[in-house]
């Protein structure tokens, strides 16, 4: 084998070449985009032509030798294999086929390691991205790893690498904390792997986004906050962000004082993330009224929120007239905020059993189908009913396709695909987005319970009754006191060290509320034909094979 120049329309194609389908034309302008930029790096393979002929037949290469070509290139390099050996057809396909087979990308710690090689050698990340078809984007992504502990670099390059999410976290966080964390987590000799998500969630920092602040960039620097690019963001958003939580509210809250109106309020909002109203303030849901008023909040991710609402009537003579002749309601076991944080509850522990339970495949299908049927699911029928889309879910079946636009995933994509759905449908929230008993169902088949938080809070166990609480004392040391509050603080106290899960929050139904809803959704038999009996349905299951048969034959 010996290396020559040659001008690449003097080569011969194989027409027995092992690629035979066309590649994609993303993959055809990143090879050209290379190639313009440093050339062939690998040169064609060829073999003399047979029956007498001059030229040359190409026998690994054909792909790069017609991008040479539309590159405008006049002359490469190739290498020459001799043909003399009588096995040289054989040795050529093997060599043709294996070509396309054996390759093995560069993993990203490599690709970074050969890009900081570069870069010592004098290329800019620009001229980087332009000879490896890559965006700049993608460029600084991979430098990132500069910032990555060289113990961990050293496990990713092993090919146990963290996810994109774990990789930003890990990359944001100073070498010390790292180190710290990495002493913890580091694999050992019984389990060589890292638990990646162990390592990212202790290094996980708040940050506050760009996108959602109120304020300029005036203000901003008058409280020192510097923005961050989050390079592994999606690339049509602003990824900007900081770390200095304190700064960033700070500046949202100046912002919200200035921009106050005249019957407006700041306040703050509760642990649910809602805003805390003046007592006996209802919120205004529709068209405000000119005596209505303002609050203005930040909300768990630091944005700027504002609810209407509305203060009640004065009374007259001290009373109202519904008040002549009432008699005071008892105070349920546990009160509306009380249902309102048990619906709160039910959906953090439900969303993260189908994060991390295990779930059948048959159970998953079947919750899936569960979801489809929660009270907070519509979709747009002949009659005009409206539907509520999802970009989420969107997202969530847009990764079932793969780059041609094909449906085409694996049994672990569609799993993943599968939970992601059935966390953004479920949910026991007691508003809009409340799936009802069917979310309660999928919670209990799949174990959410052991997910509630603990319960024995003081915010919590304000909402119950006297009766309520004192039953919350039945298994514990704690002995009802005469004074309600005693007794609270007496099981808060307690269930400082253990776990209080309310017997009203477990996700299991009750039996007489899901019989009364399987009776309202049973199906409907057809007032035309009765039921299918066994031999119905086995006819019908041959009907159906004969109908996929003729099916294939005319495919064929």
């Amino acid at each position: 084998m010996y290396l020559m120049k040659m001008n690449p329309r003097a080569l011969v194609e194989n027409p027995n070449h092992s690629r035979q389908t066309k590649p994609s034309p993303q993959a055809d302008a990143l090879l050209l985009a290379s190639i313009k930029a440093i050339g062939i790096v690998h040169p064609p393979v060829v073999t003399p032509q047979g029956d007498g002929g001059n030229g040359f037949v190409i026998e690994a290469g054909r792909r790069r030798v017609r991008l040479a070509l539309k590159a405008g290139i006049e002359e490469i390099d190739i290498l020459v294999n001799d043909a003399d050996n009588d096995n040289a057809g054989a040795n050529g396909a093997m060599r043709s086929f294996a070509e396309n087979i054996v390759r093995e990308p560069l993993n990203p710690v490599d690709q970074w390691r050969a890009i900081e090689r570069l870069v010592a050698l004098g290329w800019t990340e620009d001229a980087i991205a332009v000879a490896l078809a890559l965006t700049p984007r993608r460029i600084k992504q991979l430098r990132l790893f500069a910032n990555v502990l060289p113990a961990m670099l050293d496990q990713m390059a092993k090919g146990d690498m963290p996810n994109e999410q774990q990789l930003r976290t890990i990359a944001s966080a100073s070498l010390d904390e790292q180190k710290e964390v990495w002493k913890a987590h580091k694999p050992s000799k019984a389990d060589p792997r890292v638990g990646w998500w162990n390592v990212a969630n202790a290094l996980a920092k708040t940050r506050m986004y760009a996108k959602d602040a109120s304020f300029d960039d005036e203000l901003a620097r008058a409280y020192g906050i510097e923005w961050e690019e989050d390079l592994f963001g999606p690339a049509d958003e602003d990824g900007r962000y900081t770390t200095n939580v304190e700064a960033f509210l700070g500046a949202q809250q100046e912002w919200m004082a200035n921009h106050l109106p005249k019957r407006g309020l700041i306040t703050e909002a509760n642990s649910w993330g809602q805003p805390l109203l003046p007592p006996k303030a209802e919120r205004v849901h529709g068209k405000a009224a000119k005596s209505d008023c303002v609050a203005m909040y930040l909300d768990r991710d630091g944005k700027v929120q504002s609810v209407t609402y509305r203060m009640p009537e004065a009374k007259k003579n001290g009373k109202d007239a519904d008040d002549i002749g009432t008699v005071a309601k008892p105070r349920p076991p546990v009160t509306n905020k009380g249902m309102n944080m048990i619906g709160d509850f039910r959906t953090d522990a439900l969303r993260e059993a189908l994060d991390r339970a295990p779930i059948e495949d048959d159970t998953l299908m079947a919750l899936l189908i569960l979801a489809l049927a929660g009270q907070n699911v519509s979709v747009r029928t002949d009659g005009g009913e409206s539907l509520y889309g999802s970009s989420r879910l969107a997202r969530c079946a847009a990764s079932l396709f793969n780059a041609e636009g094909q449906l085409q995933c694996s049994e672990e994509t569609l799993r993943v695909a599968a939970r992601l759905s059935l966390k953004e449908i479920l949910s026991c929230r007691r508003n809009a987005s409340n799936s009802g008993i069917v979310a309660r169902v999928a919670g209990d088949a799949i174990g959410a319970n052991i997910f509630l938080p603990n319960m024995g809070t003081a915010d919590f166990l304000s909402c119950l009754s006297r009766q309520a609480l004192e039953a919350s004392c039945n298994g514990t040391p704690v002995l009802p006191r005469a004074r309600v509050k005693d007794t609270r603080a007496a099981l808060v106290e307690h269930f400082k060290e253990d776990r209080f899960v309310h017997p009203s929050a477990l996700f299991a139904p009750d039996e007489k509320e899901l019989a009364n809803w399987l009776a309202t959704n049973a199906p409907e038999p057809d007032e035309d034909e009765e039921s299918a009996s066994g031999d119905d349905l086995t006819a019908a299951s041959e009907e159906l094979d004969e109908g996929e048969d003729e099916f294939r034959e005319a495919a064929e």
